[in-house]
């Protein structure tokens, strides 16, 4: 995994989940490391908690490459898919706080992958989510969880560089500098910010510049 001090910028088109590509600073160092420590897990499942846009499905994809994970949203989870899953090995449901799951499947899908003796990686909010089955509940209490915190102002940075990269978009880090200093300090303003200027300049055929982004944005442009 890279560290943020070497990003590589090269350009690319869609958003990269290597394992170089991934930004480690602490507020995400202990999850990083319990991805690496794999395969001496203790008992062979983790839940890892973090904001929205803070690398949870990078992590998790880096993962899967590691362990020939099957990975599904913890939405599409069914009870009849189970077996198959478990088969695999080893397992990433993401979002499990998220839109409408079934707790049966889920619950299932804990109890055989620790028979089976599985591997699974569960993804989540900041928060661990509360559901109605009791003994669901109780089991989600029992596995291990590593949580990623909010970015720091260095990674704020290496992630506008980034992303800006993973768009295509050429900037100098005068602007970097710009928009972190002005942003709400969180992964979800730094990609909100980014979406932003990428629609917004593509709209107006312009290339991204500091004045512009400030318009844009609505910012007071440094003198």
């Amino acid at each position: 995994m890279a560290d943020i001090r070497q990003l590589p910028l090269e350009l690319a088109l869609d958003p990269q989940f290597g394992e170089e590509d991934f930004l480690i600073s602490e507020c995400n160092a202990n999850a990083s490391a319990t991805i690496d420590a794999w395969p001496d897990w203790p008992g062979r499942m983790f839940l890892l908690n973090g904001p929205p846009a803070s690398g949870k499905t990078h992590m998790a994809a880096i993962w899967a490459r590691r362990s020939s994970a099957l990975i599904i949203s913890a939405r599409a989870l069914a009870k009849a898919s189970v077996p198959a899953l478990v088969g695999a090995g080893a397992i990433v449901v993401e979002d499990i706080d998220r839109g409408e799951v079934n707790e049966t499947a889920l619950f299932h899908l804990i109890n055989l992958a620790t028979e089976k003796q599985a591997f699974l990686l569960l993804t989540s909010g900041p928060q661990s989510p509360v559901f109605n089955t009791l003994d669901l509940q109780s089991r989600l209490r029992k596995i291990p969880q590593v949580a990623i915190s909010a970015p720091d102002d260095q990674l704020i940075q290496a992630l506008f560089v980034k992303m800006f990269v993973d768009r295509g978009m050429v900037v100098d880090i005068a602007l970097v500098n710009f928009l972190s200093m002005r942003i709400e300090r969180s992964f979800k303003a730094a990609r909100d910010t980014v979406e932003t200027l990428d629609r917004e300049t593509m709209a107006r055929g312009k290339r991204l510049t500091r004045p512009l982004a400030a318009k844009i944005l609505n910012f007071t442009p440094e003198p």
